[in-house]
Order: C-alpha cells, then sequence, then structure tokens
C-alpha cells in the first residue's frame, strides 16, 4: 500500500489543533458530541449549552443530511449552519458537520471548524479532491462497504490536494449480521494507527445503531487506544427527527463522559 502521504514513517504523529487549547490526536481523548440533524435554533442551542456544561469542547450536528429515503427529513442546510455557528459561538465551542456536494463547500466553509465526509461519500472523490483544496481538518468515514485500503486511499486524495488535516473514523462496516445497524470494526484502530500518523476516532451511534450499545462501545474504542470518539446525544431522542433511536439523553451521556475517560486515563 503507497501512503505516500498519510504513512506513519513520514514524520511524528500529526495532532489536529482546532485552536483554543481543542486538540484530536497527541494522547488526547476527544469526545464530540451533538445531535444527528440540527432541528431548530432552540434544539442546538440547548444542546450546546449542556456540553459546554460538561467541558466537551466539539459539537456535531447534520445540516445536510444524506437519508436512505428521499421523503426523510434533509436537513435545514445553510440555516442549520448558521444556527450551529451561533451556539458554537455562545458556549465557546467548535462545530463538525457534513458536507455532501463539491458545490457546497465554499458557502459552508466559514461555518464548520471540521468537514465531515461521510460514509456514503468516502469513495466521492470529486468531494475528497475539493475539501483537499481548502485549509480545514477533515473527519474522512469509514465507507460502510470500504475495507481499510480503499478508506487510506480515500485518505490520500485528500491528502494530495495540500491538506493532511485527516481525521479518521471507524462507523461501522455491513456484513453478514443485521442485528445491529452496522458492525463496529474495532480492530480497525491499532491498525490504522499502525500504518498511519492520523489520529482515528470511533463514532459508536452509527456504528451500532442501539442506544444501548454505545457506552459499551465507546468504552472499547477508548481501551483499544482511539483518539476519541463522536457521539449522538439529544435532550429527547424519542423526539429527534433523524437517528433517535441510536442518540442518547443527556444523563447517560453524562455517565458514558465519566467511565470512557477514566478507562482511557487507567490504560495511558
Amino acid at each position: 500500500m503507497n501512503l505516500k502521504y498519510i504513512g506513519k514513517d513520514k514524520e511524528s504523529k500529526r495532532v489536529i489543533d482546532l485552536g483554543d487549547n481543542v486538540k484530536i490526536g497527541n494522547e488526547n481523548f476527544t469526545i464530540i458530541g451533538g445531535p444527528c440533524s440540527v432541528e431548530s435554533k432552540e434544539q442546538i442551542s440547548k444542546i450546546a449549552k449542556f456540553l459546554f456544561e460538561k467541558n466537551v469542547k466539539i459539537l456535531r450536528g447534520g445540516a445536510f443530511k444524506p437519508r436512505t429515503s428521499p421523503y426523510s427529513f434533509q436537513g435545514l442546510g445553510l440555516k442549520g449552519l448558521k444556527y450551529l455557528k451561533d451556539s458554537a459561538e455562545k458556549y465557546q465551542l467548535k462545530i463538525i458537520s457534513e458536507i455532501l456536494d463539491p458545490r457546497d463547500v465554499e458557502k459552508s466553509i466559514d461555518y464548520i471548524d471540521i468537514i465531515q465526509i461521510g460514509s456514503r461519500n468516502m469513495q466521492n472523490y470529486a468531494l475528497l479532491k475539493e475539501v483537499g483544496k481548502f485549509n480545514k481538518p477533515i473527519m474522512l468515514k469509514r465507507g460502510m462497504n470500504a475495507t481499510i485500503e480503499e478508506w487510506l486511499m480515500a485518505a490520500e486524495y485528500i491528502a494530495l490536494e495540500g491538506n493532511e488535516n485527516i481525521v479518521l473514523c471507524e462507523r461501522g462496516i455491513r456484513t453478514f449480521d443485521n442485528f445491529t445497524r452496522n458492525t463496529l470494526d474495532m480492530t480497525a484502530v491499532p491498525i490504522l494507527k499502525g500504518l498511519t500518523k492520523l489520529p482515528v476516532i470511533v463514532d459508536p451511534s452509527h456504528g451500532t445503531g442501539i442506544r444501548h450499545l454505545v457506552s459499551p462501545m465507546s468504552k472499547a474504542a477508548a481501551a483499544v487506544g482511539a483518539d476519541g470518539i463522536m457521539v449522538e446525544v439529544h435532550f429527547n431522542p424519542e423526539e429527534a427527527l433523524s437517528d433517535g433511536h441510536q442518540s442518547i439523553d443527556f444523563r447517560e451521556f453524562q455517565e458514558l463522559i465519566d467511565e470512557t475517560k477514566k478507562i482511557y486515563d487507567c490504560i495511558y
């Protein structure tokens, strides 16, 4: 495998520095939280306030939503990004949000601190090349059917354009088993840490699709050496407009923070 830009032996491990002492990598266990979708200004503000109070520094929220059904909630678009930005500025948070279309990159870039490339777009090479031209950190999620080599080659597409500030996110793959939404491949974490210099995080929400599995898989991510987790949290998951079945509430999120950091600190 020819990893010209992201290979481990090129230089020391890369740390994604977002400013204001917010970093991903270099022995930091970073917890990213927020709803699957930005639903309203009031909703995202309430969740941002909660994250601020829990010392979580990065807010996730989907403004452009790739949905299997064209009749499902598709997100608020640019208006959703503005709501994210307003709440992030009020509570001193950094924003991660997904961009789906190369045509949306330039008009969205000022609202986002980390550009998320979702599973469905991992091999959207036009999009990978476009985001690689901007000086913004990129979180590249593993494609639902992608091998590790295919995933890393997708990261190389971004780096080839000049942007090596990439975070790899394991979010589960499709297998023969359909009990969970996806099969969360924890072996990918140490494999990637051995092959690349990039930070690696885990998404236990999409990785399982089942609320009660989010916490144990978060603890497993800490145990295998992940640099962090990205978790879907909502004050009322049962009424969330998307992915409520895999979102955890505020109480569950607090317990997850305490237990996961305790494991990471004990091991590392």
